[in-house]
This record gives structure tokens, sequence and C-alpha cells, in this order.
């Protein structure tokens, strides 16, 4: 059902943003739904299905609509839908996914590191990061993130902001936004609930253990903006 583009037919706003809505598709059974938008929406338009959720008070899953070109990330669709009166939200997959997270560097007079993690689900190493929460900012959730994961306190660097976008699980829609930060210990206690294994490896060694070209590109970028800082 997610990312299945429909024809979206309005009841009603239910509050800002937010719309009871039928859909037509014939690859989805319960044709109603919630539509969320920026703008105003007029009566009949084509849409995405953008999420799906569960509710207690609902039967079945419900998809969630909005415009071509709309993208909404969990924490805000999450939000909107509170607003349901009646109704729990119970359980959501969206179609657009976003995390933050940095390139850390730890420099000590004879040479400058970064930190490689290894996800307990995943097989590739690449930097700490995770989703970002309600309320959050994308340098707070770097910096949450980081503290969670590998226990630094770290400061990060304005002016570096690297994005990777791909899709991770087929349809889901994946943006992840790197920072450069640096951290005044070498001493990581990870968080074994998610973190498998780190690695503090220089910056050569890290582009032979990165296999994806959006790590390696934002290695590069790192290793320039390290070469330029003042310290």
């Amino acid at each position: 059902m997610i990312a299945e583009r429909v024809q979206a037919t309005l009841f009603g706003k239910i509050g800002e943003h937010l719309y009871s809505a039928f859909i037509n598709s014939p690859k989805i059974n319960n044709k109603n739904a919630y539509a969320i938008s920026h703008n105003e929406l007029p009566e009949v338009f084509d849409a995405v299905v953008i999420a799906v959720a569960e509710f207690d008070g609902l039967d079945g899953e419900r998809a969630i609509v909005a415009p071509h070109g709309e993208i909404f990330y969990e924490p805000e669709v999450r939000n909107m839908l509170a607003r349901l009166r009646n109704v729990k939200l119970i359980n959501i997959s969206c179609l657009y996914e976003k995390s933050c997270g940095a390139v850390i560097f730890y420099k000590t007079r004879q040479d400058t590191k970064i930190l490689l993690v290894k996800n307990n689900n995943g097989r590739y190493w690449s930097f700490p990061k995770g989703h970002i929460e309600d309320g959050e900012n994308e340098h707070q959730t770097a910096i949450r993130e980081i503290k969670e994961e590998t226990g630094l306190d770290v400061t990060i660097f304005n002016g570096f902001r690297e994005v990777s976008e791909y899709c991770p699980f087929g349809k889901i829609r994946k943006r992840v936004v790197f920072f450069l930060a640096r951290a005044f210990t070498d001493n990581v206690k990870i968080q074994e609930e998610e973190i498998d294994s780190y690695i503090w490896v220089d910056l050569q060694q890290a582009r032979k253990m990165c296999s994806y070209d959006n790590d390696l590109r934002i290695i590069d970028k790192a290793e320039t903006a390290i070469h330029l800082m003042r310290t």
C-alpha cells in the first residue's frame, strides 16, 4: 500500500492540515483514509500513500495520503494524527524516514582518526546516526544519537552538512543528514541494543572499510574540512 499513487476525495476537514478522505485504488481494500497537506486541498486530487497506520478504535489499516511532492516524516505525521478524536494511533509505517548523525573525529598530535560503527542489524561500517524525534532540530538529533550510541560528547562544526539519500527497504525513502563532529576522548561506550562494534581508524582505512559511495563521498568532504581547521 505504501508509496501507491491514488486519487483522493475529501470528506471534510478534521483539523489544521488534516482531512478525512476516500481513496480510489484497485490495490487498496480499505478505501477510507486520512489526507494531510501543508496547503489547502481541492475536493479531488492525485495523491501518494505516505504512511500506513493502525488505530485503536478503527478496523484494519488506514492509508495516510498527501499530494505528490509533499514530504512528511514520522514525527510530523504522528503530531497531525494525534488530533483525531476517539481513536488512538497504535502503529505507523512511513514512506519517508529522516535520520541525523555525524562523522566523528578524534585528533591527537600524531594523527586524526574517525569513528566507524556497525549496527546490530547491519553488515557494513558507517557513522553513528538515528531517527529524528518530535521537537528536535537536526543538530539536536545528531548530538543525542551520538551520545546514546557511543557515550561521546561532541562539538558539531558549522558549515558541514552532507545529505545521503537511498532506499534501504524496498519503497522506503531514507534521508540521512551528516555533520562533522569532534570528540575530545576516544573512550567509547557503545549502546549494546543498537551497536554491535566500533573502531577508530584513519581516513585511508575508513575508505577501505566503508562500502557505500555516499559514505565515501562524505569521508572525502570530511577530510577536506578537517584539514582546513586550525586545530
